[in-house]
């Protein structure tokens, strides 16, 4: 069902996409996901805002955390794992201090340990410091805690971005942030 409401709020885009993502030491992945918004752009060809672009639809989909379901064949293709940090955006390597570049020392997962400590509602330097503190804890407790938090967080729908007055998505890391 979710699949032929995102054919349609998409206008016809689409579903699914990838996006090239950094994995377990920096190897390069395409990551999974559902499609909650269009492909519309403005007069001179530009992609309008993400705000903009982020379908009914597509806010409920990432709002109960759907969209990241198609990620389990990123789990089954040995490129991710259930648990550990998200895999964040390709440009965002070579900012990375070298304290943030092992949240690359393990494989990445669909849920972490900056994600039931905020998600996006932390800073950038609050999430690479939960990062790397799991990398350097990472036990099976710990997993299992942030399995059973991620399924509270998500049923409960807490530090999601996508709720009235926040961004559609979450602001670039520039380095310092």
């Amino acid at each position: 069902m979710t699949i032929i409401m995102l054919h349609f709020a998409n206008k016809g885009a689409g579903v699914y996409f990838t996006q090239p993502r950094p994995g377990k030491n920096e190897k390069i992945f395409k990551a999974l996901k559902f499609k909650t918004m269009t492909d519309e752009r403005d007069k001179d060809g530009n992609l309008l805002p993400d705000a903009e672009r982020l379908t009914r639809v597509g806010k409920f989909v990432r709002s109960t955390s759907i969209d990241e379901l198609p990620q389990l064949i990123n789990i089954l293709k040995g490129d991710m794992a259930f648990i550990g940090p998200r895999p964040l955006l390709v440009q965002y390597l070579p900012l990375y201090s070298e304290e943030q570049h092992h949240r690359h020392d393990v494989t990445p997962g669909m849920s972490g340990w900056a994600q039931v400590n905020g998600r996006n509602n932390i800073t950038w330097t609050k999430k690479f410091e939960l990062d790397v503190y799991y990398v350097k804890h990472i036990s099976l407790w710990m997993d299992v805690r942030v399995f059973f938090t991620t399924i509270k967080k998500v049923f409960c729908r807490e530090d999601i971005n996508t709720q009235t007055g926040q961004s559609a998505t979450m602001d670039y890391f520039n380095g310092s942030n």
